[in-house]
């Protein structure tokens, strides 16, 4: 077995750090670095994203329960690796019941323009939206069906806050996710947009796009609002998923699972 890594004391000030990061948007955004927490999520990464890790914090009673086969994942990691007193990890911890184990991790940078040249782009565009569960579960849900990459408005949740990537599994670190102040950047690089919006009489239904381009960005709005005016004018196709009589309308992580698996299995319009 593989000797694991000598556990350094963490000092005040790399807690203060972390506390930060978990908090402050400002902070994680000027460090470049956000907050991973819990025993999956923090083993999850090493095998995948050893290099993105900037730094391990276990707690004594994490250690004492820690399996030899976790032990023996944790010392491939070769980073500092920092050892705290169970009470002052709690005070890190964005957790109401923490695990003993997180992770400061770098935040990916990714090329907007080299996502623009592959030959088919299939992203989201998310409008505002609030709920970092909704943000998490959009990504997480963009990864696995292996879409280009997904766009946030600057007034959505941030992707790197503590829920968001909770929400996401992992996913953070493995697609390109953009903050986008304004919209005008897809046509520029001749994609189309395509709004889900409520059902009416004047909207097309989903079930009826037989064909979509091979550059398409699907747009959903924000969990009241929905989509802001300027982003509907914009778009190319105005579409609908047909609901149950009675039902308000899906939540708008739902709607981008289907929308997305939908579109993606579609054949595209060499005419476009």
């Amino acid at each position: 077995m593989d000797a694991v890594p000598h556990l350094r004391a963490l000092t005040r000030a790399q807690g203060s750090l972390i506390r930060r990061l978990l908090r402050d948007k400002k902070v994680r955004s000027q460090e470049g670095a956000f907050v991973v927490e819990g025993v999956k999520s923090c083993l999850d990464l090493i095998p995948r994203h050893a290099g993105s890790i900037c730094s391990l914090v276990l707690s004594p009673r994490y250690l004492h329960a820690e399996t030899d086969v976790d032990r023996q994942v944790r010392s491939q990691l070769p980073v500092c690796q920092f050892v705290c007193p169970d009470t002052e990890f709690e005070k890190l911890t964005d957790l109401e019941m923490p695990q003993g184990i997180l992770a400061v991790v770098r935040q990916p940078r990714w090329d907007e323009a080299q996502v623009f040249t592959q030959s088919r782009v299939l992203g989201i565009y998310a409008d505002r939206l609030q709920d970092p569960a909704n943000v998490g579960a959009i990504v997480r849900t963009a990864a696995a069906l292996n879409l280009s990459g997904v766009w946030l408005s600057a007034e959505c949740a941030d992707p790197f806050s503590p829920k968001v990537v909770r929400a996401t599994a992992g996913s953070i670190l493995g697609l390109p996710v953009f903050r986008r102040q304004e919209i005008r950047i897809f046509s520029r690089y001749g994609c189309e947009m395509y709004s889900a919006v409520l059902p009416s009489a004047d909207i097309v239904s989903i079930r009826k796009i037989q064909k979509i381009p091979s550059r398409l960005v699907i747009a959903v709005g924000n969990e009241g609002a929905g989509l802001a005016p300027d982003v509907v004018a914009a778009s190319h196709v105005k579409f609908s998923i047909p609901i149950a009589d009675g039902t308000e309308s899906l939540n708008v992580a739902a709607t981008v699972a289907i929308s997305a698996f939908y579109f993606s299995g579609l054949s595209l319009d060499s005419a476009m």
